[in-house]
This record gives structure tokens, C-alpha cells and sequence, in this order.
């Protein structure tokens, strides 16, 4: 077992008392109070600096093979609803595989509430561990990057944890992990739903103007929800999609999505796929992983971040205008724009640590950016993309 420099505190659950543990790869073990499902399961701890929209994340597609550390300590305040969840295809295994608290949930206090987060975790079949020092887990990743691990919640017998820590060191983690196809829908379907306003709930698209296409490699709902509102009708079709199938659609433009694991695995498949729409002539508006492999198609690579950015507070700079948007993140790998080919041209970048955060292809209506310009939890300031990705496909049909 390689020695561990950052020590956590697990006050003030001691291990004699603990119903929970998290076991990482490198031996160090994390005890604490089970909440949610019972279990076991392995994956990537990364931490999220939110200070709200805890539902929002814990049902982001994005997050599956990773387990989430809680940075902000009141988690379960507003409880859980329907409206809140992210994840279209209910059908699929839920991405997030665990969860870290710093302290016990906090009871509900929300008007919206329908559940409890306790009860609510149980019913989805995630683990979480409340009690830990979060403070001192986040520093540890900061320190020595996201490390693998198995969280294990069992409130009815101890806890053996050499197991569990060699699981997590044998686990093969998320570099060259296609995590698309898990959280992508089975079927096509279509979206006309839109955003939700204050006593009207969510509305209906019902004068579409354009027809656009976006594939799902683990899509958000309020990313359809924006597109809907901005005049599209929307067809969701797999990750796995053709070009054909989807230029048999007749779209007016493409939307490549967000979703969880590594672009250059989930690209094996994908990139020769958007290669060929952009080649189309098609608008095309990529996020995230969308981002990553668009990225790739038009020439460059994509490697794995050392803590990856996961929060709703991620400072983001326009290079056109020089504006500063504070944008919503969630991604482990990113795109190097050094690789980039003088075809394309880098649009954003991080102003935390200089990292691509958007390109666009300087001759054809093909743009993407690395953060979530839907929110869903985070700040608005993004949303002009979509209206950006309307006017493109409002250009190309005027001058067709």
C-alpha cells in the first residue's frame, strides 16, 4: 500500500460505529455514516464545488463511473422531485455511483419537496457516506489527482476493507472507458418540452421552426428543454447513430451532446460519425463530450485532467469579446488546443487553468464548448449558445 499524506477525519462517526467506508485505491480508508442504497461500488472520486442543485448532479449522465464529494456541507435541504431530475433515460443504471457528505443529510425544508434525499438515494440505488472531513478529501485530489476507490455502505455487519481498497486498485478507471453507451437512449424519440416557469410548470413547443437532430451520449433534459425553446424540433437518437440515420432526418442542424467517460473511446465510433455531418455542411453545436469529440474529428486529441472541473462557479472567457461568463462544468478529460489544426480556431478558455473551453471551425457553422451551457444547477450567462447555434441554422436557411 503506497502511504497517504493527506489524513481525513471521519468525526464523528469513529470506525467502531461506522456503517460506511470509502476505500481507496491507495489504501487510505474513509469511515463514516451510510446513507442511501446498501452495497458496493467502484469508481472515479472527483469533487463538485455547487452550492446548490445537488438532484441536478446526482442525475447528470455526465457522472457515471465517478463518485461525488459534496463540497458544499448542507446536502438534502430542498429534498428531492420529479422536476428536478436530469437524466432522460430512466430505464438505464443510475451514472453516479456514490456519494460524500460532510454531514448527515439535512432535513428538507422546501416547498417543492417530495421525498427525502435519504429516501430518494435508496430508491435510485446510490451510496453515500456522510461524515467525512470533505475539506481534507477535496485538498487530497488537488493534490494527487482523482483516485480510484469502492464506497460500501452496511449498516448491519462490519466492514472488511482490504477488499475493497484492492478492488479499487485493480479497477480499470476512466481512461479508454466508453461510458456513452450506458447512459444513452435505447430508441429514438422526439422532445417538445421547454423550460419551467414560476406557477406555470414546464411548457410545450408547439411552432417549431427548425428541425434539429441531437444524439445522446448521455444528454441533460434541460439542454432539450433550451433547444425546444428556442424554436427546434427535436429528434434524440443513440450514441450509436449513423450519419445516414441521422441525415436521412433531413435536420437543420446536429447537437452533439454531453455524456460521462473517455471522447477518444466513446470516438472510436462517434468521430467518424461527426466527421461526416460536419462535412454535410450542417450546423453543429457541440458540448462537453460533444465538445471533446468534435474536437477530435476536426483534427485534434483530448487528454485526462489531473481534477477535472465539476462545479456550477468555473470562470470562462470569451477570447472574441473578452466577456467573462461563470459557467457550470462537469468533465474529467479536455481538449488540447495545441493539436488543433489552423482550421479551426479556440472561441473560450478556462480562467482557472488556462484549459480549452470552446473552438469553433473557421469556414463551415460548426462550434462547441467544453462546459454546460444549460446550467442545470448553475448560472445562466451561456445560454446565448443556443440562440447562436438558431441563427446558424436560420443562415444556412435563407441562403439555400
Amino acid at each position: 500500500m503506497v502511504r497517504t499524506e493527506t489524513k481525513i477525519k471521519t468525526a464523528p462517526w469513529p470506525e467502531e460505529r461506522a456503517t460506511a467506508v470509502l476505500a481507496l485505491a491507495d489504501g487510505t480508508v474513509i469511515h463514516g455514516a451510510g446513507i442511501g442504497a446498501t452495497g458496493t461500488a467502484v469508481g472515479e472520486v472527483c469533487f463538485n464545488t455547487a452550492m446548490s442543485g445537488y438532484q441536478e448532479i446526482l442525475t447528470d449522465p455526465s457522472y457515471a463511473g465517478q463518485i461525488i464529494t459534496f463540497t458544499f456541507p448542507h446536502i438534502g435541504n430542498v429534498g428531492t422531485n420529479d422536476d428536478d431530475l436530469e437524466t432522460v433515460n430512466l430505464a438505464a443504471v443510475s451514472g453516479v455511483r456514490g456519494c460524500v457528505l460532510k454531514t448527515d443529510i439535512t432535513e428538507p425544508s422546501n416547498y417543492r419537496a417530495a421525498r427525502h434525499l435519504d429516501a430518494w438515494l435508496k430508491a435510485r440505488g446510490i451510496i453515500g457516506i456522510a461524515g467525512v472531513d470533505t475539506r481534507a478529501l477535496t485538498v487530497r485530489i488537488r493534490e494527487h489527482g482523482m483516485p480510484n476507490a469502492v464506497i460500501a455502505h452496511d449498516p448491519g455487519s462490519d466492514i472488511v476493507t482490504a477488499p475493497l481498497v484492492a478492488e479499487a486498485a485493480g479497477w480499470h478507471g476512466l481512461v479508454g472507458a466508453d461510458l456513452a453507451r450506458e447512459v444513452t437512449t435505447l430508441q429514438s424519440y422526439t422532445w417538445d418540452e421547454t423550460t419551467w416557469q414560476w406557477g406555470e410548470g414546464f411548457g410545450r413547443q408547439t411552432e417549431a421552426r427548425f428541425r434539429v437532430v441531437a444524439i445522446d451520449y448521455g444528454v441533460k433534459r434541460n439542454i432539450l428543454r433550451l433547444l425546444a425553446e428556442h424554436g427546434c424540433e427535436i429528434t434524440v437518437v443513440p450514441a450509436t447513430a449513423t450519419a445516414e440515420e441521422i441525415l436521412e432526418r433531413k435536420p437543420d442542424g446536429v447537437f452533439l451532446s454531453n455524456g460521462p467517460g473517455d471522447p477518444a473511446a466513446t470516438g472510436a465510433y462517434a468521430v467518424p460519425v461527426i466527421s461526416k455531418l460536419v462535412d454535410a455542411g450542417l450546423p453543429v453545436f457541440g458540448i462537453c463530450l460533444g465538445h471533446q469529440m468534435l474536437g477530435i474529428a476536426l483534427g485534434g486529441t483530448t487528454a485526462k485532467m489531473h481534477q477535472g472541473h465539476h462545479g456550477a462557479n468555473h470562470p470562462v472567457k470569451d477570447l472574441a469579446t473578452g466577456r467573462v461568463e461563470i459557467t457550470s462544468m462537469n468533465h474529467g478529460f479536455a481538449l488540447d488546443a495545441k493539436s488543433l489544426p489552423d482550421t479551426v480556431e479556440e472561441t473560450h478558455v478556462s480562467l482557472f487553468d488556462g484549459s480549452n473551453c470552446g473552438i469553433r471551425l473557421k469556414d463551415r457553422p460548426v462550434f462547441s464548448v467544453q462546459y454546460h451551457p444549460e446550467a442545470s444547477p448553475g448560472p445562466r450567462d451561456s445560454r446565448y449558445l443556443f440562440q447562436r447555434f438558431v441563427d446558424l441554422m436560420e443562415a444556412r436557411t435563407a441562403a439555400a
